[in-house]
């Protein structure tokens, strides 16, 4: 699941820094692809309850990936969009499975954000409140020796407040070829891109009918 996805969980959640553990995975892998910590290995250094509250959300995101990723929901509708989107995307050199999974997850964070059942505002009031010491030590005991570079990428993350524009479908378009040029120069002509987001409208609109059961699935698992 996507970050907004993750904070559909948390939404009546006061700690920030649980907040924030629940989105660090992605955020990490976003800002170095070579990163892979494993906090669990170092649970015995988080003595402040920051890091621990930190750990404990890192633990969530990995449940509720593995209950998401595992799920009949998840097969089912990642299949379907893969053969949509292998007929929009018929000659691009990108694999029609890997944007299949990205638009599936990246249409959730979609509909929980127009059919208002997270707040955006929040999420980011949550983010602003960490403080960044207290991160940086986090990441220094997970052997993340470049945390400036963390840092840095958090706050761009945190000012551009780019989830906001999950709200467009085109913006979707455009963040699948942003992650596909990280493996491919040139995946998608402004054609493709176009039926991209044509094939992304018909997803939607059929994702819209039953998103909320994954998300009411994977709550009744976590309690």
């Amino acid at each position: 699941m996507n970050f907004l996805s993750h904070f559909y969980f948390e939404r009546d959640q006061a700690n920030s820094y649980f907040v924030l553990g629940t989105l660090l995975p992605d955020l990490i892998k976003n800002a170095d692809k070579n990163w892979n910590i494993h906090p669990e290995k170092n649970k015995q250094l988080f003595t402040k309850p920051e890091h621990l509250s930190l750990y404990q959300g890192y633990q969530k995101h990995l449940a509720v990936d593995r209950l998401f990723h595992n799920s009949e929901f998840f097969k089912v509708y990642q299949n379907r969009f893969k053969n949509k989107v292998k007929l929009a995307l018929k000659d691009s050199i990108v694999k029609p499975f890997f944007i299949g999974h990205i638009a599936l997850e990246l249409l959730l964070d979609h509909i929980l954000m127009i059919k208002k059942l997270i707040d955006v505002d929040l999420l980011y009031k949550h983010l602003n409140s960490i403080e960044d010491d207290i991160l940086q030590e986090f990441l220094i005991l997970n052997n993340i020796e470049d945390s400036v570079k963390f840092l840095n990428f958090y706050s761009k993350f945190k000012t551009e407040q780019y989830l906001y524009s999950y709200l467009s479908i085109e913006k979707i378009s455009y963040a699948i070829k942003r992650i596909c040029m990280r493996i491919w120069l040139n995946p998608f002509t402004l054609a493709q891109e176009e039926a991209l987001t044509n094939s992304l409208k018909q997803c939607k609109i059929e994702l819209s009918k039953e998103f909320i059961s994954i998300f009411d699935r994977i709550e009744s698992e976590l309690n």
